[in-house]
């Protein structure tokens, strides 16, 4: 609003007297949960959160499913497992702490061949082993009994899925941020990290804040230590601030289709199918939404635009930094058959419902609309292999040694990111002397 955008351009107008003790670059649900960690841990010391959007949490935490996943999938012991299954239980308490509506509908994992059935009883060991509650596995008339237009062999059963608006949370962590005491500054893309060379203009403080954050306007930040939670824009964040370029972030979009109203009740929960080991993304499901609708979706495709949610959307430098890096090349090769039956998907919709009528064989074409899109921040290193855990990358020399950057903050991000936030401020307790 009018009064939000004059409080900013005052902000920024007068930013070379402005100085922090911690800057958060990125303005999404982990640099939000974050900052809102930090400022609850060190409440004397000055944040400011620098965000690129005119609003906070527009892109992957407000383009993605709303699930609040229980942690079946991760393998037992890793970051992955422990974040999520800890997160799980952190976003239902703050729910419920700041009433923000969510509903624990559940999801059922189903095998609709018999070769799919020791995957699944496998998933059933490794959701124990990460103490997800409440699991079991029931048989096809379980199955029916929990989703009565749903067909399959077996199925793993997890109550303690959720849905959620995961942007409303996101905004509340802003919230929590602001009242807190911290500073939200919109509409400032950060595109240079350095040194400052002398004091800010009317500063008796020397060089106490010796990192300089500034905008294409030439606006100036100055702060002891930075954050960097970049998202679809990590790898470049790193790149400016000196830090190494890889891993690369690759922009993949998800195009969901979404059931027309007088067909929402072929489906109570989320449906899931059992992954593939074979293919790197999951595979497409039946979602509820908070707002009573039901997407269903989503495939996986390369984004010619990093926040390009349109099929035309396109940028060429994006498409040009993505096709030239040596590791999309090899996930390409390794997965061609895969990725083209994405592609054919993603144009001819026929083909995707035909998957989905695997689990819901009542489902026709005519039942379904084109629905809206996400882009994945996939983090690929150079021999093509999708990082799937976190990385955090700092540096050596005046400035990457005052900078951390989280470098992969790979799904399920927006379930762990109250556990996340913890784990990213004990990561800057122990890098920097705060």
């Amino acid at each position: 609003d009018r009064t939000t955008r004059m409080i900013n351009s005052f902000l920024l107008r007068f930013s070379f007297k402005v100085s922090y003790d911690v800057a958060v670059v990125g303005g999404g649900i982990v640099g939000l949960a974050t900052a809102r960690e930090l400022i609850l841990r060190h409440p004397t010391l000055s944040f400011v959160l620098l965000e690129k959007e005119k609003e906070l949490s527009v892109h992957q935490s407000g383009h993605n499913s709303g699930v609040i996943h229980s942690g079946i999938y991760y393998t037992p012991g890793s970051l992955k497992a422990r974040l999520c299954v800890r997160g799980a239980t952190l976003a239902y308490e703050y729910c419920e702490k700041k009433g923000l509506p969510y509903k624990r509908c559940g999801k059922l994992i189903v095998a609709v061949e018999q070769e799919e059935i020791p995957r699944l009883k496998a998933l059933y060991e490794r959701g124990l082993q990460n103490n997800v509650r409440d699991l079991s596995i029931v048989d096809a008339k379980g199955i029916r009994e929990r989703e009565p237009y749903c067909r399959g062999i077996m199925a793993l059963d997890s109550p303690y899925t959720g849905i959620v608006d995961w942007r409303m949370v996101a905004l509340q962590y802003g919230t929590d941020f602001k009242e807190a005491g911290g500073t939200v500054v919109t509409k400032y893309e950060v595109n240079d990290i350095s040194m400052a060379t002398e004091s800010p203009a009317g500063s008796t403080e020397g060089m106490k804040y010796p990192i300089a954050l500034r905008d294409k306007q030439g606006n100036e930040v100055r702060c002891r230590y930075v954050l960097t939670c970049g998202g679809l824009y990590s790898d470049r964040l790193s790149q400016i601030s000196g830090c190494s370029r890889e891993p690369r972030i690759v922009p993949f979009r998800g195009d969901y289709l979404v059931l027309k109203p007088e067909k929402h009740y072929l489906v109570k929960g989320n449906i899931y199918p059992v992954p593939d080991p074979r293919f790197p993304f999951l595979g497409v499901h039946f979602t509820p939404r908070m707002d009573g609708s039901i997407w269903l979706g989503p495939n996986a495709v390369l984004a010619f635009k990093r926040e390009g949610y349109k099929v035309y959307d396109f940028n060429a430098r994006d498409l040009a930094d993505a096709l030239s890096f040596r590791g999309l090349q090899k996930l390409v090769l390794k997965n061609m058959t895969y990725g083209i039956g994405e592609m054919y998907r993603g144009v001819f919709i026929g083909a995707q419902v035909k998957i989905l009528q695997k689990y819901i064989p009542e489902l026709s074409l005519s039942d379904v609309l084109r629905g809206p899109a996400g882009v994945r921040a996939q983090a690929l290193d150079r021999d093509g292999n999708l990082v799937d855990d976190f990385v955090f990358d700092g540096g050596v020399g005046d400035v990457a040694s005052r900078v951390l950057h989280v470098r992969n903050a790979p799904s399920p991000a927006a379930t762990s990111s109250l556990a996340i936030g913890e784990m990213i401020a004990d990561e800057v307790e122990s890098r920097f002397t705060l």
